[in-house]
């Protein structure tokens, strides 16, 4: 093959003179692409005695290197001055005095659910949602809430209004996020595990009471489903949610239309000088409800009882952010107070995990 200076010299005087990246890459392309003139040199290779092949493939590896580089680095030296004409057009003086962005801070309903979410998350459990209009069957009905329970009058629920003659089914405000169960076994059936936080509506209001409020739903369905899984479960939450080594829980027998049999839990504490301490004292404090899924509210879900079964709870996700972070008033959490916000808030960047900590 012929010497390849004057070929070298040709391409690396089109690659000085590339004028912007475009035409960098339109000289790549014509020098070392699959049809490029380099390329095409290597594939008369093949022709060639063997000791031809060794010189000569050896220059055109040299060449092909030589100019890949200084492709590379006419792209570079383009770009940068494309960069410099750009901050010489867009000059700022950056000696003026900077105006500060107000922090936002997240608010402690939502640090919380993502608390609950996470250790639940640890334990295998899904998140299940569902609408926040709800039939009157799958509120109350599919839950073995009966007709004339008072949780179904309108002095307790938020019902939908109606045109006179509207002869379909009512709807409600959801009361609980139990429908979330109910429509998780439909869409799922059994096994299964889920947690469903949201908000829910009742007509109440006072220091510990707001018409809305956050509600967390637990359901673990299976074959051998019992009571002690239900206990073993509720004390882990509550170990790694208010962060201490151990606790202590006390399930007192209650009634639930949807649990049978059915507990309210209470937590060991104490209230030393006014502080809560969890895990310690002589004091109990009621802090959710629970119990085994009674057979209706499975076969509402379309699960066999028969074959499965299983527990669910409750609890107030308010009412554990109060505990954990001494909030004093149920209602400063819907007033939008700025001060209470920089105060009680946490920061974006407070993601919480089981393993690197929950909180601050």
């Amino acid at each position: 093959m012929d010497d390849l200076t004057p070929l070298r010299q040709l391409w690396l005087d089109r690659i000085n003179t590339a004028a912007d990246p475009a035409q960098i890459e339109d000289v790549r392309l014509a020098a070392l692409g699959k049809k490029g003139e380099i390329s095409l040199k290597m594939r008369e290779l093949g022709k060639m005695t063997p000791e031809e092949r060794q010189t000569t493939g050896k220059a055109l590896n040299e060449l092909r290197d030589e100019l890949d580089a200084a492709l590379r680095a006419r792209k570079l030296a383009l770009e940068d001055a494309a960069l410099d004409a750009r901050l010489a057009g867009e000059w700022l003086d950056v000696t003026l005095p900077g105006r500060p962005r107000p922090a936002g801070t997240i608010h402690p309903i939502s640090q919380v659910m993502d608390e609950v979410t996470a250790i639940f998350a640890d334990m295998g459990f899904a998140v299940a949602e569902g609408p926040q209009v709800e039939s009157d069957w799958y509120n109350f009905d599919a839950l073995n809430i009966a007709p004339e329970h008072p949780a179904r009058q309108e002095h307790d629920t938020f019902f939908m209004h109606r045109a006179p003659g509207d002869d379909r089914p009512p709807h409600v405000l959801r009361t609980h996020t139990s429908p979330v169960q109910i429509r998780a076994m439909q869409q799922t059936g059994a096994p299964i595990r889920v947690i469903a936080p949201g908000r829910v509506y009742r007509m109440d209001m006072d220091q510990t009471h707001t018409p809305m409020f956050h509600q967390l739903e637990g359901l673990a369905i299976g074959r051998d489903i019992s009571m002690a899984q239900l206990k073993w479960t509720l004390e882990e939450f509550c170990r790694a949610f208010f962060e201490v080594p151990s606790v202590e829980l006390r399930f007192r027998a209650s009634h639930f239309p949807f649990t049978e049999p059915s507990a309210e839990v209470d937590i060991r504490c104490s209230w030393e000088n006014g502080q809560l301490k969890i895990g310690e004292g002589d004091s109990w404090m009621e802090i959710l409800g629970s119990g085994m899924v009674h057979p209706h509210v499975l076969r509402s879900g379309g699960v066999d009882p028969d074959q499965w079964q299983g527990f669910a709870f409750g609890m107030g996700i308010d009412r554990l952010a109060m505990l954990k972070y001494g909030i004093p008033d149920l209602r400063a959490f819907f007033e939008a107070d700025l001060r209470w916000l920089r105060h009680y808030g946490f920061a974006a960047g407070d993601v919480p995990s089981v393993s690197g900590g929950l909180s601050r």
